[in-house]
């Protein structure tokens, strides 16, 4: 790549609307170029590390078995309806209609399209198993695009199905891609874990996601010190102590704690801590009402609340909502007296002493003891896990480990979908008895584009860009410091020519510009390799060599530029 005739449109300045890193170093590197909200230009530098990526992905999956195609990115409604999720998607379906004024959707996701395709031309267990993915375009109506590539409505994702005779084989390859997506992503020179995920609006019995480790992460995952469990809060199994929640008893009784609401303000007010908090929430599971109550430090796992009621949908009661509930304003309620479901954190069992709100407007109760005053209540594990907790994996022994925190950013989802597609879509076969079965189902999602935001996210330093070798636009940048000068000039040609035939993806800046000019690009798109060749350097016989994520250089003899540089690069590519 020559930049005297590429389109490499850096800049000096941040863009003003951008929020994390990533956003900000791929605009002014002139990786992308933003359209309209959430959607992005992916200029020449931008589009070579996604086509790297989706290289390392082909070679992988291709390895592991699967099979490529190319769905359509729009679908029409009627597979959507057959398999209930037209309805309930939601708003980040993009729905359109065709001159005929028949309903069609921009793909968010294919499980509706693929499974049409294998219902349609698989009949036999012969047949099976089958893993089938795509690398495509997709299209999803966020609310509030945000984070460049992180959170855009369109970016390029690899989505892959499999099919099977049943839950063993089905399992069996569930496992198989977590190896294979584990090979992709260590691949990419990422430092990630793989997580235990809820199965969220695609549904199913089991997911993992992969987080890459990067402070700027979105999502709070827990890893356990001792074993190899990781799992989103959300889903994590957080031991705390068997002890009940018990302070000192005293009769139940009304205090005043006139416009105070939350957690930290009531507790304020009263002097007293968090933790003797009975933190009650409501939420309408399935149109119902129930009330759920923690430990005022604690936090709600909403997938835990869903898994533990068996609830197709949990959100929260809205303001109107929670006072028809309790007859009180938000910020009031209490399980005291409350004639409704409530469903309890397990660390509230045997609880004594504890405060919470009276159903009573301007109002709270001290002295609530769990056996006397919410006795019937459902208990279960609902609380988000926190930094410390004893690994619910390894035990509550003198020997578990405990959970330490990680922000993260989800780059890929694998998930056991089980028969959820499968069954209303009739993809059935015939075993080997010629008895007709529902297949069973797994899918498995990578997001090209933000594992690219990703890895700016967890490579970068002031400078700008630390591209892993693996997904650099180029390998190696040779800098004329001053192009005019014949002899750089001929030197940076020869190496430029020498490093190509050698399999080297080399760039040359050949452009008529100061040198720190040069320098300073090279730093903010971050190419591994910098190699400078000056008047002053020439007059001895060397070039500078620095690798980008190291501050000190090497002098390179000019003869052995070639096969010196090559042979670092090569090496680094085998190391990964």
């Amino acid at each position: 790549m020559r930049y005297s005739r590429h389109l490499v449109p850096t800049l000096k300045e941040d863009p003003a609307d951008a929020e994390v890193m990533s956003h900000r170093l791929m605009v002014r590197a002139g990786l992308i170029r933003q359209v309209a909200r959430g959607i992005y230009d992916l200029l020449p530098l931008g589009l070579r590390t996604v086509r790297k990526i989706e290289s390392i992905v082909r070679d992988e999956l291709d390895r592991a078995g699967c099979q490529e195609v190319l769905l359509p990115i729009v679908s029409p409604a009627e597979l959507w309806q057959e398999s209930g999720r037209w309805d309930v998607y939601g708003k980040e379906l993009l729905r359109i209609k065709d001159r005929h004024d028949r309903d069609f959707c921009l793909g968010p996701t294919h499980e509706e399209v693929i499974t049409d395709l294998v219902r349609r031309d698989v009949r036999s267990y012969r047949e099976l198993p089958l893993n089938i993915y795509q690398i495509q375009t997709k299209f999803r109506d966020e609310i509030r695009p945000r984070f460049g590539l992180m959170r855009g409505r369109e970016f390029i994702m690899k989505d892959g199905y499999s099919f099977h005779v049943d839950y063993d084989d089905c399992r069996r390859e569930y496992d198989h891609m977590r190896l294979a997506y584990s090979r992709i992503f260590d691949r990419c020179g990422l430092t990630f874990r793989a997580v235990e995920a809820d199965t969220g609006a695609i549904g199913g019995q089991m997911s993992h996601e992969f987080q890459v480790l990067a402070g700027s992460g979105e999502d709070l995952i827990v890893s356990c010190s001792r074993c190899d469990y990781a799992a989103n809060v959300e889903k994590a199994e957080g031991v705390v102590a068997d002890t009940p929640i018990r302070f000192p008893r005293t009769p139940l009784e009304e205090v005043a704690t006139p416009s105070v609401r939350t957690i930290e303000e009531v507790s304020k007010f009263l002097d007293e801590p968090p933790r003797r908090f009975v933190k009650t929430l409501v939420y309408i599971a399935d149109g119902k009402g129930i009330a759920v109550l923690l430990a005022g430090t604690d936090q709600l796992s909403e997938p835990k609340l869903r898994a533990t009621l068996g609830a197709d949908e949990v959100r929260p009661a809205t303001e109107e909502e929670i006072e028809d509930f309790t007859n009180a304003p938000q910020g009031f309620a209490g399980p005291v007296g409350l004639d409704h479901l409530i469903i309890a954190d397990k660390t509230l069992l045997g609880c004594e002493g504890m405060i919470s709100g009276a159903n009573k407007v301007d109002t709270h109760y001290r002295g609530i003891d769990q056996d006397r005053d919410f006795p019937d209540a459902q208990f279960a594990d609902l609380r988000a896990a926190n930094d410390g907790d004893l690994c619910g994996r390894c035990g509550n022994g003198s020997d578990a480990g405990r959970l330490e925190a990680h922000r993260g950013i989800e780059v890929g989802q694998i998930f056991y979908l089980g028969t959820k597609y499968s069954e209303p879509l009739g993809a059935t076969f015939l075993d080997a008895d010629g008895s007709s079965r529902v297949m069973e189902m797994g899918t498995y999602g990578i997001g090209i584009t933000r594992t690219m935001a990703a890895a700016i996210e967890q490579n970068h330093d002031d400078n700008g860009i630390v591209w892993p070798l693996a997904i650099a636009p180029y390998e190696v940048v040779i800098i004329a410091t001053k192009w005019a000068d014949e002899k750089v000039r001929d030197t940076c040609e020869w190496i430029y020519e020498g490093l190509a035939t050698a399999g080297v993806e080399v760039a040359l800046d050949d452009r008529d510009e100061r040198a720190g000019v040069k320098f300073n690009d090279a730093d903010l798109i971050g190419y591994p390799y910098r190699l400078t060749v000056g008047p002053r350097g020439l007059e001895s016989g060397t070039v500078e060599l620095k690798r980008r994520s190291e501050s000190d250089q090497a002098e390179l003899v000019v003869s052995d530029v070639v096969e010196e540089v090559a042979a670092r690069v090569l090496a680094d590519r085998e190391a990964l």
